[in-house]
């Protein structure tokens, strides 16, 4: 040190070499060359050190604002280790005391944070392990994944602890999951052979309907008459009837029992299970028909209560239709609508036929009130003009509303503007439609006033 040629209060120039002097534990360390002058080369070094002073303000300024204050620790650390290798001249210590305080209040801040996150994820544990032995599959593993996602937003804890407490909720929930995973293969297996049982019934009823259908092509037209040709257009055998009525009494009490099996078997996937059924249905189906046929059994079709109970909507929807007292008639047409509404129906029942009879008869009713009121409004007098004058008037304002409305539908499809939303675009059509079928409604009932009123001339 007395041998520098430039010495500052906490490094020096020396042999043409820039020193920070030794601090603390730390000894001497070059940091440095005198590329020009002494001077320049130690002012240079000295004006360094505000760039390490900044770096540990900006670091005590960020845990100042952050919520999440441990995490600075790991950042601290790195920034201490890099003062200490900075090359700049200044005084350090105050700088690693100041770095020293904020770990200190750093470590504090973790150990608490780790006891708070131990007690959340014994909590969190102790749920999972209420609820691990748990055979409500679906429910209980959305659950566990719930708490799982709690438990990895939870933060650390101490590492004495941690490895014991994450191995005891994994394997809480490896054995849920584990257990899940051996009743559904169980239940796949369950399944599989449901299948197979469902593919064997099939198989019987389809042998069985073979049989039948090879019995009749050797079965005569008329019974007296063996010599007669089968509907195939082959000579009937001698015996052939004798030999199809057994035949086809033996299927189809084959195929009774065969139903009763089918019922016994239990579920299985629906989509698989429509498949199934409807070939089971198509093989019986054969049987049925022509044993009932050949007994004279005219068999009952049997309706879905849902739709019986539409098709009698749709019959009182029409008397509606046809009552003097309009008005009240759209009142229960109103009531009935709501309880269509209610009747859920899968696709495959729908009658389309009975739909489009009750719609049809609620939208005359609908078009029958809204003229009654046109003609109470617009003719006080109209219940004392005579019948004939009556349905002139009635055609009359009927013949307007088709006009105005035929006008507005004209002046809707022209504005008709898709906007690529198949929502919206499905709205909008529904509008047009909707309006069509009213026009529609309005000209069969226009279509009636005017037979009515030429058998009145």
């Amino acid at each position: 040190m007395e041998q520098a040629q430039l010495v500052d209060e906490y490094g020096y120039v020396k042999d043409g070499k820039v020193f920070l002097a030794g601090y603390l534990s730390y000894p001497d360390r070059q940091i440095g060359e005198v590329k020009r002058t002494e001077q320049e080369a130690l002012d240079y070094f000295k004006n360094r050190f505000a760039i390490a002073e900044n770096k540990v303000n900006q670091l005590e300024q960020e845990v100042e604002e952050a919520q999440n204050k441990g995490s600075y620790l790991t950042k601290l650390v790195q920034l201490r280790k890099k003062l200490l290798s900075f090359d700049a001249i200044g005084n350090f210590v105050p700088l690693l005391n100041r770095l020293d305080a904020l770990e200190e209040v750093l470590v504090a801040l973790i150990e608490k944070n780790q006891l708070k996150n131990l007690e959340i994820k014994r909590a969190l544990l102790g749920e999972a392990e209420a609820i691990a032995d748990s055979t409500d599959w679906k429910t209980t593993a959305d659950e566990l994944q719930e708490i799982k996602t709690k438990w990895i937003k939870t933060g650390p804890v101490d590492k004495d602890q941690d490895a014991t407490i994450e191995e005891r909720f994994q394997q809480t929930l490896d054995g849920f999951f584990q257990r899940r995973r051996e009743f559904f293969n169980e239940q796949n297996k369950i399944i599989q052979e449901r299948i197979e049982k469902y593919e064997s019934l099939i198989q019987q009823a389809e042998r069985a309907a073979k049989n039948v259908i090879y019995a009749e092509r050797n079965r005569p037209l008329t019974p007296s008459n063996p010599d007669a040709q089968n509907s195939y257009g082959r000579p009937a055998q001698v015996g052939s009837e004798e030999r199809f009525m057994k035949t086809l009494t033996e299927s189809y009490q084959l195929v009774r029992q065969l139903n009763n099996e089918w019922k016994e078997v239990g579920e299985i996937p629906i989509k698989r299970s429509g498949k199934l059924l409807k070939n089971f249905r198509r093989a019986t189906k054969t049987i049925f028909d022509k044993y009932n046929l050949a007994r004279g059994i005219q068999p009952k079709v049997r309706i879905d209560p849902r739709v019986e109970q539409q098709m009698k909507m749709a019959d009182e929807a029409e008397r509606l239709a046809k009552s003097p007292d309009i008005a009240t008639s759209a009142d229960r047409a109103k009531t009935l609508l709501n309880q269509w509404k209610e009747i859920k129906i899968p696709f495959k029942l729908v009658d389309k036929a009975v739909s489009e009879r009750f719609r049809a008869a609620c939208d005359k009713i609908f078009e029958l009130n809204y003229l009654h009121r046109v003609l109470q409004r617009k003719y006080p007098a109209f219940e004392l003009k005579s019948k004939s004058e009556q349905l002139r008037t009635k055609i009359r304002e009927m013949e307007y509303l088709v006009r105005r409305e035929k006008s507005d539908l004209s002046l809707a499809m022209n504005s008709l503007t898709l906007t690529g939303d198949p929502d919206l675009d499905k709205q909008a059509q529904g509008k047009i439609n909707t309006q069509k079928r009213k026009i529609a409604m309005k000209e069969v009932i226009l279509t009636e006033f005017q037979k009515e009123l030429s058998t009145l001339e």
